[in-house]
């Protein structure tokens, strides 16, 4: 276990030099979810906003869809991370770790634990530019808190999804289009606009889609209001997600050799 733990964080200390290295990467893994922040709160802000309950405008718009836009940062850099473990499988660096004596969990542990990191400072960025344009959470510190557990929760379970989807695509081409359908559950769930205002068959699909929970779950720690059993929800799938990711993960990367 001592000799798993020590192989990991010399992996995530690899990760985390890249990101310093690339510091484009992670603001282009921010910059997309803030255009659409940009977008949707100051284009189609003001009639959105008019009709949520209370006909809020386009502040209370704010209010309702940073949790959203918060959900696809994370499947964002997901996606980021389903593109860098298709790199290392494809360019070599693979092959030269299978001849080293280190433990085989620590080259995924590097990337999850990386991509969570690189998560949060997307995360940062996105909260700052959402403060700046209209966004007044009314939570507290144990409401902040919370909300940056469950946003962890999704993450690593979201990550680790990503990092099988990197180790089955063919070619990072395919790794970056495979993750896709994650960036775009918020906008089939209730991140823009709530589920009641949808056709019935889509509102359907919107309420037992995981995004929905999870949204719902951010959004209600953030405004301090009652989150009900979204929390509970949300945990249970994050449970399911990153157990059933880890174990597909671990047997294509021992069955895989690096392309």
């Amino acid at each position: 276990m001592t000799h798993a733990l020590t192989d990991s964080a010399t992996m995530v200390r690899r990760n985390l030099r890249h990101m310093v290295r690339y510091p484009s990467v992670s603001l282009m893994l921010a910059g997309l979810p803030v255009i659409f922040l940009l977008l949707f709160v100051y284009v189609f802000g003001g009639t959105l906003g008019n009709g949520l309950a209370g006909a809020g405008g386009r502040t209370a718009y704010a209010n309702y869809v940073a949790p959203g836009i918060l959900l696809m940062t994370v499947a964002a850099v997901a996606q980021g991370t389903a593109i860098s473990v298709a790199m290392d499988m494809t360019e070599g660096i693979i092959a030269r770790f299978r001849t080293m004596a280190i433990a085989r969990v620590s080259v995924l542990t590097g990337h999850v634990v990386g991509a969570v990191l690189q998560t949060l400072l997307s995360l940062t960025i996105v909260v700052s530019v959402a403060l700046l344009v209209g966004f007044r959470p009314a939570a507290g510190i144990g409401g902040w808190l919370a909300a940056i557990g469950v946003l962890a929760a999704i993450t690593f379970a979201l990550t680790w999804s990503c990092v099988a989807l990197g180790l089955v695509s063919k070619t990072v081409e395919a790794a970056s289009n495979l993750p896709m359908p994650l960036i775009l559950l918020p906008f089939l769930g209730s991140g823009f606009v709530p589920t009641d205002s949808m056709p019935t068959w889509l509102r359907v699909f919107a309420e037992h889609q995981p995004f929905t929970p999870f949204i719902e779950s951010v959004r209600a720690l953030l405004m301090g209001s009652r989150a009900g059993g979204s929390v509970a929800i949300t945990l249970a799938w994050c449970a399911g997600i990153a157990l059933l990711s880890y174990l597909w993960a671990r047997k294509l990367f021992n069955r895989t050799p690096s392309r």
